[in-house]
């Protein structure tokens, strides 16, 4: 029996664990540890808690002594529900250390145990176990179908710490899916779970997730601000591994921002950390950002080092770790032989991606992109052309807009390639407005570059200086000293040649402006940059602002061009304030609709009255960018019958229970009624309508449910038989009596004992 004392401590330690708080677990339970001679329940208890608390801390090896051997090198016989408990221990250090298929064995015989003890908490836990194995390997599908599995169970028993880290692993699941908004809505589900409880280790890896999330939307400073909160819990914590993914993070987002020095002080110090924990992944990942800043800055040398040291790390793992690593790194292999001009390697490995089975869709489309850039600047022009068409079906435009803008810098490539200056004209500008505003500061002075030579090659000098002057100021600031060489060497042709500085670029017909705002109305951010620059280029125009008119006549600026922030807000103040006079010259405005925030409208600042075709471009322009703000508004503001599953939590009303009709919903709320009170309940119904199922719902339910519960069909043997099985017997009470007995009543002693009678 366990005493008052011992029960109290193993209290304390049960509510440090479940806030996270290994170390302050561990100190209330080694002196209990240490103190040996206790009972067997005590000892059973005190160490799979004291395990659990140093697994929390990343202590590997003081975990794996604590716990022992596992059950099948041991003699003794264990209950089921102790049987689980060590077998999923036992996996969670196998996980741990990177062995997932010894993991999922292990986790496997827990859950096996779990059903045959009918502990709803573990079989949560369990499967919750089983889809952390899977992620790794990664096997969505499997990953999915446990984690419904474990939202059930855990509900069922009340676990809202493992509850959250469901929704969390959930979140993960969607995000990568591309289901953001679903994602971000479990979530915030896990994070009210996870404060609701203070388990600050959870919320660590919530917020985590969150800046994950927020990544791949492309929300980098948001992303900056959740990854660095939870990179401040950790530190708290003193989380070894979480530290780690954290810093990580960080660094993966500060090279989107084109932070590249703060990204290699933050990744530099993730490899200096030592943890028991093989976060093989982690290294990996940290190995491939280095090597990607690398390849920004013209160290190829370097890039190619950090290539191979990622490789390395990623194959730890064997063949448990996802090949997403794998085709992630042959991408930027290829990507690293065109750099080097070593087009066939890079065609060669960008083919194997594409044609190998199971490659997942980004990485196939990432592939494609890098055989036609090499196809492209091999001159190889035609086939490029082709294989570009090929990946215009596949690319979603609105979930991944960063590869639509390589994409679109690409197709402008094979235009410029085939002499069509406007179709290359209209790529490049829209490809470096969409990759400018997702903040992919590289990728977007890329096609600022391409857009300088293209203008030069046209004979617009100062078109060509502002894009040229402006890609030159990114890879400054990023240290891309290749780039920066061929931004200066195209500026000194230009300035060698004879140009006229007052020319423009061809911006081309009507149609290919209509083309370009179309497109553009994937995102409202997006086609209000590529409006007020049809605005610009179509008129002639000085500046062309769109903005929104507020109460008390303010003014919100949506995106401007040809002007300063400064400048944009005092032409649309000029505007609300009933005044056309810009300078000589005089301000042109058209309505674009209303908005929920106010009137928005576009105007531009001419020194010369408009010419009538200039007058009915502005115009198209004018009602195109009005459709396409009204598509964007219904598309993000569905029906509301279409929100509400994204909300809805992964668990049932009750667990096994499907509730379509007033009849079942009504047995539901009794049942709930039911689980808050100790009383005795009479269950009846025909063979198979659930009264087992009914009996464990309130079991799980009530203040009993972390007590044994213990069904007997009082119907399967003989009445001398029950009396024995139910009030237990003495050792040699009767032939077969081998040893005492206790009796199932005093085994469900604080639990719940069902007597089932079939009829």
């Amino acid at each position: 029996m366990i005493t008052a004392s011992i029960q109290l401590a193993l209290t304390r330690a049960a509510s440090a664990l479940q806030r996270g708080r290994g170390r302050d677990a561990a100190q209330i339970l080694m002196p209990l540890h240490r103190g040996g001679s206790l009972p067997p329940d005590a000892e059973f208890a005190i160490r799979a808690a004291l395990a659990e608390a140093f697994l929390l801390q990343d202590n590997l090896q003081q975990a794996t002594v604590t716990l022992g051997r596992t059950p099948d090198s041991t003699r003794d016989r264990l209950l089921p529900a102790r049987l689980s408990t060590l077998w999923r221990l036992h996996g969670r250090i196998a996980f741990a250390r990177g062995d997932q298929s010894r993991a999922i064995a292990l986790q496997t015989r827990a859950l096996r145990q779990a059903e045959i003890a009918h502990d709803s908490r573990a079989i949560g836990l369990a499967h919750y176990e089983m889809s952390l194995c899977y992620e790794q390997v990664g096997d969505s599908s499997i990953v999915r179908e446990h984690l419904t599995e474990a939202a059930s169970a855990l509900h069922a028993a009340g676990d809202r710490r493992h509850l959250a880290l469901v929704h969390s692993l959930s979140a993960v699941m969607l995000a990568q899916s591309g289901r953001y908004d679903e994602a971000t809505a479990a979530l915030r589900q896990a994070e009210r779970l996870a404060v609701a409880i203070d388990a600050t280790d959870v919320l660590a890896g919530i917020l985590h997730n969150q800046a994950t999330v927020a990544m791949k939307r492309h929300r980098h400073d948001q992303a900056l601000a959740l990854a660095t909160r939870s990179l401040a819990i950790h530190e708290e914590i003193g989380s070894g591994h979480g530290l780690a993914i954290a810093l990580a993070t960080i660094g993966q987002i500060c090279v989107r921002m084109g932070d590249l020095d703060r990204a290699e002080q933050v990744l530099n110090r993730t490899l200096e950390l030592r943890s028991p924990v093989q976060f093989h992944e982690t290294t990996g990942a940290v190995f491939d950002t280095l090597a990607q800043i690398h390849l920004m800055r013209g160290s190829y040398e370097r890039a190619d080092e950090y290539l191979r040291r990622a490789a390395d790390a990623y194959s730890a793992h064997g063949g448990q770790a996802s090949r997403w690593y794998e085709w992630s790194l042959k991408v930027l292999g290829a990507k690293l032989a065109i750099r080097r001009t070593d087009y066939a390697a890079a065609l060669a490995a960008a083919d194997e991606i594409t044609r190998t089975p199971g490659v997942p869709q980004p990485e196939r489309l990432l592939a494609d992109l890098a055989a036609c850039e090499a196809l492209i600047a091999a001159g190889r022009t035609g086939e490029a052309e082709q294989r570009l068409t090929h990946c215009e079906g596949r690319l979603d435009r609105r979930a991944n807009p960063g590869t639509w803008g390589e994409y679109l810098r690409l197709r402008g490539a094979v235009h410029q390639a085939a002499s069509r200056p406007t179709d290359a004209f209209h790529d490049f500008a829209q490809s470096a407005s969409v990759l400018e505003l997702v903040g992919e500061r590289y990728q977007a002075a890329l096609s600022e570059l391409a857009l300088g030579c293209l203008a030069a090659e046209g004979g617009s000098r100062a078109t060509a200086e502002r894009h040229l002057e402006h890609a030159t100021d990114v890879f400054q600031g990023l240290g891309a000293r290749r780039d920066l060489d061929e931004a200066a060497a195209a500026m000194a042709r230009l300035h060698s040649s004879v140009t006229d500085s007052s020319a423009q670029l061809p911006i081309g017909t009507d149609d290919a402006v209509v083309r370009r705002l179309v497109d553009a109305a994937i995102m409202p951010e997006l086609l209000a940059r590529e409006a007020a620059g049809a605005l610009l280029e179509s008129t002639g125009a000085d500046a062309a602002v769109l903005f929104l008119a507020l109460p008390r006549n303010d003014v919100r600026v949506l995106a401007s061009a040809g002007c300063d922030s400064e400048t944009a807000s005092a032409l649309g103040r000029a505007c609300t304030h009933g005044s056309p006079a810009y300078g000589a010259g005089l301000l042109v405005t058209h309505a674009l609709g209303q908005h929920p925030d106010g009137e928005c409208v576009c105007v531009i600042a001419t020194q010369q009255p408009l010419s009538p075709s200039a007058s009915g471009r502005m115009r198209t322009i004018a009602a195109i960018a009005r459709q396409g703000f009204e598509l964007c508004r219904t598309r993000e503001q569905p029906p509301q019958a279409l929100e509400a599953p994204k909300e809805r939590p992964l668990e049932p009303l009750l667990p096994g229970f499907v509730c379509a009709s007033a009849a079942m919903i009504r047995v539901a709320e009794q049942i709930q009624r039911l689980q808050g009170h100790d009383l005795t309940v009479l269950i009846t119904g025909e063979s198979g309508t659930g009264k087992d199922l009914v009996a464990r719902a309130i079991h799980v339910g009530s203040p009993r449910k972390g007590a044994t519960f213990l069904p007997y069909n009082c119907t399967t043997t003989s009445r001398d038989m029950a009396d024995s099985q139910l009030f237990g017997h003495r050792r040699g009470s009767f032939t077969g009596a081998v040893s005492d007995q206790q009796g199932l009543i005093r085994t469900a002693g604080g639990g719940t004992l069902p007597l089932g009678r079939d009829r």
